[in-house]
C-alpha cells in the first residue's frame, strides 16, 4: 500500500501495539503503547486524529507479548532471549497479516527490540512477493551491538545487527531466512551515542555512508540528510519501512525515554523528517518506540509521539 493524499480515498491504517519493555534496561516503555493510544491530544485520541486525515483507521489491539517470569540471570547476554524470540514470532505474524489485508501498519512500541519482530514481518511479507524492502532508522544510538560487543546484554541495543544477519542465531533466523535487511537499502538518521564495538561494526560492514549522524545534520541540515536517506532506502523494489526511536529527539523536547542523550534533533526537525517521508509516498510501515511515560514530564513526549505519527501519515500545517 502506498500512502496518498489526505482526502478521504479509502486508505487503510491499522494501529498495532507492542507493549514489550523487557528488551531495555529500564522498565516503562511497555507503558508507552497505551499512553500514545489513550492520551487525548487537543481533545481527541490518536485513532480519531488518523481518521481525520482521511484514513480508514482501525485499532488492531496489542500483539501478545511473552513476558519473562523472572529477572535475567547475572551474566545472561542476551537477556530474555527465549521470550524475545517467542514475542518476535507473534509480531512478525501480525505484521504479515495486516499487510496482507492491504492495510498500512502503524506500530506503537515498546522498546526498540521490537524492530526485530516487526521488520522481520514486513521483510517476510515482501520477500514472499519477490521484493526486498528498505528501512530508515531514526535513533540516537546505532542499535547494532551483538552479544559480543554489548556490555549490558539488553536486546534493545541489538535489533539492527540482528536484521542485518548478526547476533543470536535464534533471532537472526526468525521466519526462516536471513538477513532481513539488505544494507544497500538501509539508512540511519540521528546517531550521536555509538558504542566502540558498534563503531567498529559500522566500519567493518562499510556502512558509514548509510549513517547520517547529528554532526552530519548540523553541517548539512535535516532536509538534505533525510532526502539522502530516502534515496538509499527507496532503491528497494518494495519501498521502505520507518522505525523512529524518540530518543533521536533532544531531551528538551522528549524527556520521556530511557536512554537520553543531549544534542538531538529539535521538535521541528523531527516533524520535518517525517513530513518529507510522507511526501515521498514509498513508506510501507511506520513504527515509534521507546516512549516511557514513567520518565515523561507533563506528558509532552507522549503527545509529541502522537504528533509525529500524524506527520508520518501526511499531516501538514496547511
Amino acid at each position: 500500500m502506498v500512502l496518498g493524499s489526505q482526502s478521504g480515498n479509502g486508505k487503510s491504517v491499522s494501529l498495532i501495539g507492542v507493549p514489550l519493555g523487557f528488551g531495555a534496561g529500564r522498565t516503562g516503555s511497555e507503558l508507552g503503547v497505551n499512553a500514545m493510544r489513550l492520551s487525548p491530544v487537543r481533545g481527541k485520541f490518536l485513532l480519531d486524529h488518523i481518521a481525520e486525515l482521511g484514513y480508514d483507521a482501525r485499532d488492531e489491539g496489542d500483539v501478545e507479548v511473552i513476558a519473562p517470569l523472572a529477572q535475567a540471570a547475572s551474566g545472561d547476554n542476551p537477556k530474555h532471549l527465549k521470550e524475545m524470540l517467542d514475542s518476535s514470532e507473534k509480531m512478525a505474524a501480525k505484521l504479515k497479516k495486516v499487510l496482507g489485508e492491504g492495510r498500512f501498519p502503524v506500530i506503537l512500541g515498546g522498546d526498540h527490540s521490537i524492530a526485530i519482530g516487526t521488520f522481520s514481518g514486513v521483510s517476510s511479507f515482501f520477500r514472499e512477493r519477490g521484493e526486498e524492502v528498505g528501512l530508515i532508522w531514526f535513533d540516537a544510538h546505532a542499535d547494532i551491538n551483538t552479544p559480543e560487543t554489548s556490555s549490558s546484554g539488553n536486546i534493545h541495543g541489538m535489533p539492527l545487527a540482528v536484521l542485518l544477519g548478526e547476533g543470536p542465531s535464534e533471532l537472526v533466523s526468525l521466519d526462516g531466512f536471513s538477513p532481513k535487511l539488505n544494507p544497500n537499502y538501509f539508512a540511519h538518521v540521528g546517531a550521536r551515542d555509538i558504542d566502540p564495538g558498534e563503531r567498529s561494526r559500522v566500519e567493518q560492514l562499510g556502512l558509514r555512508a548509510n549513517f547520517f549522524t547529528m554532526s552530519d545534520i548540523d553541517k548539512r541540515g535535516m532536509l538534505a540528510c533525510v532526502q539522502d536517506a530516502i534515496a538509499i532506502a527507496s532503491q528497494a523494489p518494495g519501498g521502505y519501512a520507518v522505525t523512529f526511536d524518540v530518543d533521536m529527539i533532544d531531551p528538551r523536547f522528549a524527556p520521556g525515554s530511557g536512554t537520553l542523550v543531549r544534542g538531538g534533533a529539535t521538535y521541528r526537525e523531527a516533524h520535518l523528517a517525517l513530513e518529507v517521508i510522507a511526501e515521498d509516498r514509498r513508506m510501507r510501515s511506520f513504527e515509534i518506540v521507546e516512549v516511557n511515560p514513567l520518565l515523561d514530564q507533563s506528558n509532552i513526549t507522549v503527545e509529541l509521539a502522537c504528533e509525529l505519527v500524524l506527520s508520518a501519515l501526511g499531516k501538514t500545517i496547511l
